[in-house]
């Protein structure tokens, strides 16, 4: 079977809907949202280990406290291989793209 990913390190950026932490009871929120966020690494990579939240995401999911974790968050996935398997994942928050302004501009 040929190898999903060739050997080093990869980066992808993806944008992940937290919108089903809103599910869960309001005291819960934030928790479920990291969740969710581990769980769709997982599920993308097709990797069964332990995904680590980088500081500056964990703080971004909870800086409006456990009952408002944001609705989507974008993100960049550091990821190693060796011999076609991945063996470690980081997840970071994305920073801001060049000239990504709202209606203000």
């Amino acid at each position: 079977m040929p190898a999903r990913f060739p050997d080093g390190e990869h980066k992808r950026t993806y944008v992940i809907p937290l919108r089903d932490a809103y599910r869960a009871p309001r005291k819960k929120r934030a928790k479920v949202a990291i969740r969710l966020i581990r769980d769709f690494v997982r599920r993308n990579l097709r990797y069964d280990g332990e995904v680590k939240i980088g500081n500056e995401l964990n703080e971004y999911i909870w800086q409006r406290s456990i009952e408002k974790p944001p609705r989507r968050v974008v993100v960049t996935v550091k990821f190693k291989v060796e011999e076609g398997e991945i063996i470690s994942t980081e997840v970071n928050l994305a920073a801001p793209r060049e000239g990504a302004g709202g209606a203000a501009g």
